[in-house]
């Protein structure tokens, strides 16, 4: 954003950016499939948002998404916008029920899918709602109107510049729906405001501008995906590769170079298992041990950073002769050698992982916050990357503990309300405007903030000590690279227990690599081998927990645990109660 006057809306940042940078590349797919530039993004938009006025959308208004992550995703959210709407968008995982729930809510007239949502969204457009139109960005099934058809439609009177320049800073931007762990799904209203001011972050983090690169794979009903692959573009022209599957993104980094990433901790998870376990398959000893020995290096320097001192000479030396040699060169295979700005959110990050991902020269910022607060709420800045620690708050944010340790924010950045729900936001928000967050976190004497755990989701054992599930569930993930979703559990029990998922991608390598012939999840689960790699992983997380932390117990469930199902949220999240309902036998039997 640099030293210019701050739009008061995004639609505002999204015209001064297209007349800025015309004939530049706002949005593109992998290879160039497709690009878009920012005349012809602002072209569509104007067409879009024309067409969505002739079925009446204005001022609000709202419309529901269901899309992939494709251009259309961003013409079509945008034009939204400068009708005067809200636009917001639906896990692509949902069934018919949960959609029929949020159109309730939301109250939306029309829904924008693509042609392999249309059964899914028609279904549950007959369920409830008050759906009347469904248009579709890849064709014109039976029950739809095509996104071409809509964009030739004219809006008799409407006057595009004075519609789009009537939105106000305190206009709703969008609703974020919550995943859901604990009941329905409850929809957070997001303003002009709450982003811009968000948005501040960015100035402390080295600002962004048309030069920098950015690639959109995570879910647009994720609020970080659209704060930093969608609302960024529009404030400040970051170039956005949109990915529709997100299985290819460590491909796709190659391509792209992005100098913006954003990553769930088990993204930097997944790298550090893979270049271990490429190292130890390294035939040749010289290489093997020049890379063992410059992760070590990279580590030792990572952890004296983030105690605020600096390197020695000696350190100083030998680090940069291990970036020459290996450490630049791993960056660059990543395709992660140009980021600027590398962000860990979603969850906690392990420090073990975080310090790995530090040591290859990748300075990854852990981040803290949530739908209602925008997005981010604290953050480590660059220049002091604290581990253990989601850092100090954003420009604007109030931080302080209540006495039981809940974590209380306050500031521009936090939502107006819960959708049609005056009880839950007074539930949330009280009186003096504190967002109680839900969290139990630290504040150490330098004022960063640790977050423990969900407040509801703390561990009380049978002698009555407090644990972290997350911690954990954390450390076994990172030592396992078999493991997918680990959930654990110990409340009121003698002894911590833990069911393990397998992760698919890492369960297939393994199965290749050692030949087994029975592929299914259910035989990769009673496999002996398998089993005997996860009590490795465990063995490994163990030594690093305290003695009442460690896992005595586990099953590996035979069950693939996907984002999405009866199991995870689409986050990823555990859904801690139907994984106790579901496996209530299995868990019994490791008491008994």
């Amino acid at each position: 954003m640099g030293n210019k006057t701050a739009p008061r809306t995004l639609v505002e940042a999204f015209q001064a950016t297209a007349a800025r940078h015309p004939d530049a590349v706002a949005l593109r797919t992998p290879g160039d499939t497709v690009t878009v530039t920012w005349r012809q993004y602002r072209d569509r938009v104007r067409s879009i948002a024309t067409g969505l006025a002739s079925l009446g959308i204005g001022p609000g208004d709202t419309v529901a998404m269901m899309l992939t992550n494709r251009p259309e995703f961003h013409l079509c959210d945008t034009a939204t916008l400068h009708t005067g709407a809200t636009p917001f968008s639906m896990y692509n995982t949902n069934p018919p029920e949960m959609l029929a729930y949020l159109y309730g809510n939301a109250g939306n007239r029309v829904v924008i899918c693509e042609r392999q949502f249309v059964p899914v969204v028609l279904a549950a457009k007959e369920i409830g709602g008050k759906v009347e139109h469904v248009v579709c960005v890849d064709g014109s099934p039976k029950g739809t109107i095509g996104l071409d058809e809509l964009e030739a439609r004219a809006a008799d009177g409407l006057d595009f510049e004075e519609r789009w320049r009537s939105v106000r800073p305190d206009d709703l931007l969008t609703i974020v729906y919550t995943s859901g762990t604990t009941g329905p799904p409850k929809g957070v209203e997001l303003t002009h405001a709450n982003f811009i001011e968000n948005a501040r972050i960015l100035d402390e983090l080295g600002g962004i501008d048309q030069h920098d690169r950015v690639i959109s794979y995570l879910p647009d009903a994720h609020a970080a995906n659209r704060w930093f692959a969608h609302y960024a573009n529009l404030l400040s022209g970051i170039q956005v590769t949109t990915l529709a599957d997100m299985k290819q993104v460590v491909a796709t980094l190659g391509e792209v170079r992005p100098t913006a990433f954003v990553a769930a901790p088990r993204v930097w998870v997944k790298v550090k298992a893979a270049l271990e376990s490429a190292i130890a398959e390294e035939p040749n000893t010289a290489k093997r041990a020049l890379a063992s020995w410059a992760f070590g290096v990279g580590r030792a320097r990572a952890r004296l950073l983030s105690q605020g001192r600096a390197p020695g000479l000696s350190l100083a030396v030998r680090h940069a002769l291990a970036d020459r040699l290996v450490l630049s060169k791993i960056r660059t295979k990543l395709g992660l050698d140009r980021v600027r700005i590398a962000v860990s959110g979603a969850a906690p990050i392990s420090p073990e992982a975080h310090e790995f991902i530090l040591g290859l020269g990748i300075s990854v910022c852990e981040a803290y916050g949530q739908s209602e607060c925008t997005a981010g709420l604290t953050i480590t800045r660059p220049d002091r990357i604290k581990l253990g620690t989601v850092g100090k708050p954003v420009p604007g944010a109030e931080i302080r503990l209540a006495a039981d340790g809940e974590v209380l924010a306050r500031g521009p950045m936090v939502m107006r309300g819960y959708r049609d729900d005056t009880e839950k936001t007074a539930e949330t928000i009280d009186s003096d405007g504190w967002l109680h967050t839900g969290d139990i976190g630290l504040l150490d004497d330098e004022g960063f903030l640790s977050i423990v755990d969900r407040k509801k989701e703390i561990i009380v054992n049978q002698s009555g000590k407090n644990m972290s599930p997350t911690n954990i569930e954390n450390t076994v993930a990172t030592n396992c690279a078999l493991a997918g979703s680990v959930a654990v559990i110990g409340d009121a029990r003698p002894y911590i227990t833990a069911l393990i998922s397998l992760d698919p991608d890492a369960a297939a390598a393994f199965a290749d690599k050692h030949g087994l012939p029975e592929r299914t999840p259910a035989a990769l689960a009673a496999n002996s081998m398998v089993r005997d790699h996860i009590q490795a992983g465990i063995d490994a997380a163990n030594a690093k927990l305290s003695r009442v932390e460690q896992i005595k117990r586990f099953t590996i469930v035979a069950d693939p645990w996907l984002p999405g199902s009866d199991y995870l949220t689409p986050t990823g999240k555990l859904k801690r109660k139907p994984i106790a309902t579901a496996y209530a036998t299995v868990i019994e039997s490791m008491y008994s």
